[in-house]
């Protein structure tokens, strides 16, 4: 089966279609206020109404709390919660959907970090230790909760175990142009990208859509 990707940061109806009918199997709805693709509930609304049924919708959140991601995950009808700042473990426990944690990799350390307080271990380790349904490796980057535009080594991915790269998301400076490297070099689960496929920030082009959806899926 060909790697699943997807599509992060949507702000419209319009770029919510665009990426489906390009074949996404995920997108993500952004809820942390400090990010330029962050929506309202109501146009979070508006986009899952138009995602089939085979369209997985995340829900991405940054330090939330609980009461309030339980909230969007009902409203929503959310598929995942992805966790993407600073949370300890027991904010992954006890949810009815599925979960996924962020794992900020530096890009010139053989260590990194599952939060910014730097708590160094080595990757396997990390993704072990992770209770997340799957674990996305992005790109570390001081003060920044992804959206960074930013590629790690790739390598260090892929020396993953086969069971642990089953249930990794690749993200991090992803683009058209180098997602069939990257999707060869890890063989993912899944691969993420936000800024690599956008005209603006928040704004997706199609065209570029089309060609990364293309390119991982295609990837041999």
């Amino acid at each position: 089966m060909s790697v699943r990707v997807k599509i992060c940061g949507l702000t419209s109806v319009a770029d919510a279609q665009y990426a489906v009918q390009a074949g996404a199997d995920l997108i993500g709805l952004n809820f942390y206020p400090q990010s330029r693709r962050a929506v309202s509930e109501t146009t979070a609304k508006d986009i899952r109404a138009v995602l089939p049924d085979h369209v997985l919708c995340v829900g991405v959140f940054v330090n939330a709390a609980r009461t309030g991601i339980a909230a969007l995950v009902e409203s929503l009808e959310l598929d995942a919660i992805q966790f993407h700042g600073d949370e300890d473990a027991t904010a992954l426990e006890g949810w009815s959907v599925q979960t996924i944690q962020a794992v900020r990799v530096q890009q010139d350390e053989s260590l990194l970090d599952l939060s910014e307080h730097l708590r160094p271990a080595e990757l396997a380790e990390l993704v072990a230790l992770s209770q997340a349904d799957y674990v996305l490796l992005d790109t570390y980057r001081p003060g920044r909760y992804g959206g960074t535009g930013k590629t790690f080594a790739w390598q260090r991915a892929a020396s993953l175990p086969i069971p642990f790269l089953e249930r990794t998301i690749l993200a991090g400076g992803l683009t058209p142009g180098n997602v069939a490297e990257a999707v060869r070099t890890v063989k993912p689960w899944a691969v993420d990208v936000a800024s690599g496929v956008e005209s603006a920030p928040g704004r997706k082009d199609a065209e570029k859509l089309h060609a990364f959806i293309h390119n991982a899926k295609t990837a041999g």
